[in-house]
């Protein structure tokens, strides 16, 4: 076997060994990315990941050659594609992504280059001499001398994301020491155990989940309710509000339970209800404003008197509080 084919075969089963061990991989593009910059980047991420580079035919090869025992490495194929790498790992992939997108250095715009970003040029001074008035008036750049050098007077787009960077954009650039591009792997797409996502889908977090959870547990009661369907998610609806009919007849009648008892006795005792209300005030009050619960625990008694109908409320709020009492 030559010594190609040796290497071929060493690189097949580096790579059948990587896709075997991790069922999660970073799809990354690496383009304007060097030697040295790749190996301070491995140096980063030893310990917590493996780099693989190489040909694009010889990827799909031996990816297609392990199809029949994990299938879901078809997924990758469509992505394998340019100048890409793979970077397996079994660590997070969130802090191995963010490890990645922030290993970047700084390059010059080069002439044929495809800009990344866009390129801005400040206004101010650019301690160029006035001699170089006329290359800036060749790329519409309006400017003035001023003590004795080039000053911009407007902010300028020199280039548009996605354009070709021009040989007289690339060298204003040079002449102003501006190194406007940062080049590293680019976090592509993720794999992890049969899907392919966008590498965005790692900022989510659980708190993220659980809030749209939420949301659509709310909105899935209040449209049972309204439409009058039962569904799972509006049913500690109807127990609380069968509770607040139980209890509003208990205090209209004879009939009592535990629960009603507390609340009748403090219905008929308006200074235990006014100290009931300062004390729930001050409770859900933020502790900046604590110095008015004394004020309102003075008002209350006062409110009481002068508007009984408010008992209504006080029956809704230890209704509420009262739910998890009644059935134990």
């Amino acid at each position: 076997m030559s010594s190609k084919g040796a290497r071929k075969q060493t690189y097949f089963g580096k790579l059948i060994d990587l896709l075997n061990k991790y069922n999660q991989i970073l799809i990354v593009g690496a383009d304007n990315v060097g030697s040295n910059h790749m190996q301070a980047i491995r140096r980063s991420l030893r310990g917590k990941a493996e780099i693989l580079m190489g040909k694009n035919t010889m990827i799909r090869k031996a990816i297609k050659g392990q199809l029949e025992k994990n299938h879901g490495l078809e997924s990758i194929l469509s992505w394998v594609k340019g100048n890409v790498g793979f970077v397996f790992t079994s660590a997070d992939l969130k802090e191995v992504r963010d490890s990645i997108a922030n290993n970047k250095l700084c390059a010059p715009a080069r002439v044929g280059s495809i800009s990344p970003c866009d390129v801005f040029l400040p206004a101010g001074n650019t301690s160029l001499d006035p001699s170089q008035t006329n290359f800036m008036q060749a790329l519409n750049i309006a400017t003035r001398i001023n003590k004795g050098t080039i000053e911009i007077i407007n902010q300028v787009h020199l280039i548009k994301k996605g354009e070709k960077v021009g040989s007289s954009e690339a060298t204003l650039l040079q002449k102003l020491d501006i190194k406007p591009f940062f080049y590293g792997l680019l976090p592509l797409k993720v794999y992890k155990e049969g899907s392919v996502f966008d590498p965005s889908v790692l900022d989510i977090s659980d708190e993220d989940v659980l809030h749209k959870f939420s949301f659509g547990i709310r909105q899935l009661a209040a449209l049972s309710l309204q439409i009058n369907v039962p569904t799972i998610a509006a049913v500690p609806h109807y127990f609380a509000s069968a509770y607040k009919n139980i209890l509003a007849i208990s205090i209209a009648t004879d009939y009592t339970f535990e629960r009603a008892e507390k609340i009748k006795t403090l219905l008929n005792d308006p200074e235990a209800m006014a100290a009931a209300v300062a004390a729930a005030a001050a409770a859900s009050a933020p502790a900046a404003s604590s110095s008015s619960a004394p004020a309102a625990a003075a008002a209350a008694p006062k409110e009481e008197k002068k508007a009984p109908k408010e008992e209504p409320k006080e029956e809704e709020d230890e209704g509420e509080g009262g739910f998890g009492d009644l059935f134990g």
